[in-house]
């Protein structure tokens, strides 16, 4: 499958992959299996991050559809939104190629996934 353009540029790690696509399908709820399947991760390596997105607030449980619980990325985290406006900065980016800047060196942007 091909990649987006935000995995190509910070890399395609567990944890890219699985904001890649919850940024991207953020209107929507998902169980764990759903966010495996599409974020093309291991179901084990997803439920391990699990454990790190919700403690730091990363994701909500928003309902609980059988036995399966359903979760969404917490946009009204303030880290949160931060990195979503990050994510599309880098995609606008790598669409539009890098823009000039009268303030040095274009670089005002250091957070990213592999940081956090």
């Amino acid at each position: 499958m091909v990649q987006s353009l935000f995995l190509n540029r910070e890399g395609s790690t567990v944890k890219n992959k699985v904001l890649d696509f919850l940024i991207v399908h953020q209107e929507f709820d998902y169980s764990l299996k759903d966010v495996a399947k599409y974020s093309e991760v291991s179901y084990p390596a997803l439920k391990q991050l699990k454990k790190d997105l919700l403690t730091s607030k990363w994701i909500v449980l928003t309902r609980t559809v059988g036995k399966a619980q359903m979760y969404k990325l917490n946009i009204t985290n303030k880290k949160v939104s931060k990195f979503v406006e990050f994510f599309w900065s880098v995609v606008n980016e790598e669409i539009e190629g890098p823009k000039t800047s009268s303030y040095g060196s274009g670089n005002a942007m250091s957070i990213s996934a592999r940081n956090l």
